[in-house]
């Protein structure tokens, strides 16, 4: 049983990612490229976006933390705390509306 503090994760990495060159951080929490199911907590700092890519398998985003984006060609949606956006089977964006941080969660 591993037990993690999202919150104190969230303070963490939204801290390392207002000091960044990139504006972001991330660490992975659960799984990783060798599991079917990985979990990874990224913060973005305001204004920075990941760049448009594809995700095989099932692809979640659960906000916890500011606002963000999520844009794959003319469709976007807007992500607050406590929602859960389900990315979408094509080459998509996420864009940090606000100093953000949420649970990405990938299934293949």
């Amino acid at each position: 049983m591993t037990k993690v503090s999202l919150t104190a994760l969230v303070r963490n990495l939204l801290e390392l990612a207002r000091e960044a060159h990139s504006g972001r951080s991330a660490t992975t929490v659960h799984g990783g490229h060798d599991r079917s199911l990985r979990q990874t907590v990224m913060a973005l700092r305001q204004g920075e976006h990941m760049h448009e890519h594809e995700h095989p398998g099932e692809v979640t985003m659960h906000v916890l933390h500011g606002r963000v984006r999520l844009v794959a060609g003319p469709d976007s949606w807007d992500g607050l705390p406590g929602d859960l956006l389900v990315m979408p089977e094509r080459r998509h964006r996420v864009e940090a509306v606000q100093d953000c941080a949420f649970l990405f969660t990938t299934a293949r």
